[in-house]
């Protein structure tokens, strides 16, 4: 099964192309505000690269979020045109949901993934692994870093990644921001993208392109403004 990926949820933007369970190809950026730009460049070299076509590819996975609401629609719109053009599935992945699993085989019970929702929030989750499945411990939401704290369980060795991490970390007192710990691995999850979603479109759970829908977690400024 082969599968183009994209995530545009942050400045850490990234496109993969992934065969029956292997990341054959991946390109990652990491720059604010370029995103409509730089996608379908990185897209056409990454097709190119293994000498596929879009006619080839089995389906799309695509993060409709949570993160940046510009760079959420960006991806979905350029994933939208190319399952119309083919006919092709997609598989909505979870942004939280793709940067906990690159964590997956790193040997720790639990995994916070984090974005900075801006406004003084967090997008975040917490997870944990059973083998070859995920649990969320702390369901996706747009969290102030107190109530995340709250929510966190003390005394459980957690291995935090994202852009939201400083945020966090300021509001912990001395004793649990010493036990923090910050993944090193990069913040481009296409390849984890890709992964995940080949196994929905496997399972025959792929959405049509007009079923895909963002994921804001919260309400938008403008809806606010409203």
């Amino acid at each position: 099964m082969r599968i183009l990926a994209v995530d545009t949820t942050t400045g850490s933007g990234s496109a993969a192309l992934v065969e029956d369970g292997r990341v054959r190809a991946e390109i990652g950026v990491d720059s604010f505000g370029t995103h409509s730009a730089r996608l379908p460049a990185s897209i056409d070299v990454l097709l190119k690269s293994l000498r596929w076509t879009l006619a080839e590819l089995d389906g799309f996975a695509v993060t409709p979020g949570p993160g940046s609401f510009t760079g959420i629609r960006i991806g979905l719109s350029t994933i939208q045109a190319f399952a119309f053009a083919s006919g092709k599935p997609v598989a909505p992945v979870s942004s939280l949901r793709a940067m906990a699993w690159k964590l997956r085989n790193d040997g720790v019970p639990s995994v916070c993934p984090l974005h900075d929702a801006k406004k003084g929030e967090i997008y975040a989750a917490l997870y944990s692994f059973e083998k070859t499945k995920m649990k969320a411990l702390v369901p996706e939401g747009a969290y102030t870093p107190e109530r995340l704290l709250k929510l966190l369980p003390k005394g459980r060795k957690i291995l935090f990644i994202g852009g939201g991490y400083p945020l966090l970390v300021s509001a912990m007192d001395g004793g649990r921001k010493d036990k923090a710990v910050l993944s090193p691995r990069t913040p481009f999850i296409a390849p984890e993208v890709g992964l995940l979603g080949a196994g929905i479109i496997a399972a025959g759970k792929g959405i049509a392109p007009d079923k895909l829908e963002p994921l804001y977690l919260r309400r938008s400024q403008a809806e606010e403004g409203r």
